[in-house]
């Protein structure tokens, strides 16, 4: 692995366009948790022209749902869930100004399609390091949706993230790439 790369929120197109598939990052400044039933939410308010809960130009969305924080934490572990349950909504989204999401697991290609039409990005944090991955946040406030309990919609001040970027904006995904790399032929 090279280098890390550093960046802060909100995402610009210039920052975007620098991160390519497989780099390994580090994200500093506020992102929004949103699972399933918040990301819905956020869609239907695009559809009816409301304002949404959050600047959206320029945003990380980080697909978790973390669990309560014990005392003298800022937040429980909060790992990374399946990102393709919000793949029905993430194109809208990215047309809104979203700039990044974080998750795990692959995207369809209607979301692949999309990084690239609007400049996004998709990264993937580790799974099963939910622990480790709370140490990063910095502070966590609960900014709408308050009825999802822990999948509300959540602003997080993060510190040195790490993220993997697995698709860029040009079309690159990680998956993809590691399957052909380490493909047994025969």
């Amino acid at each position: 692995m090279g280098e890390i790369k550093s960046v802060r929120t909100p995402l610009t197109d210039e920052v975007v366009k620098s991160l390519r598939a497989g780099d390994a990052v580090e994200i500093t400044g506020l992102i929004y948790t949103a699972r399933d039933l918040a990301h819905k939410r956020l869609t239907e308010s695009l559809q009816k022209g409301e304002n949404l809960p959050f600047n959206i130009m320029g945003a990380v969305i980080y697909y978790v749902g973390p669990s309560p924080a014990k005392p003298g934490r800022v937040i429980g572990s909060c790992g990374p869930t399946t990102s393709y349950r919000m793949d029905v909504y993430t194109p809208s989204l990215l047309a809104a100004g979203l700039k990044g999401m974080i998750g795990k697991g692959n995207r369809s290609p209607e979301v692949i399609e999309a990084l690239k039409r609007y400049c996004g990005v998709y990264f993937a944090a580790v799974g099963g390091a939910a622990a480790l991955l709370a140490q990063r946040v910095r502070a966590a406030r609960v900014v709408a949706y308050d009825d999802l309990g822990p999948e509300a919609l959540q602003e997080l001040e993060v510190e040195n993230f790490p993220v993997i970027v697995v698709n860029d904006c040009y079309g690159a995904d990680l998956y993809k790439e590691g399957v052909r790399r380490y493909k047994r032929e025969g």
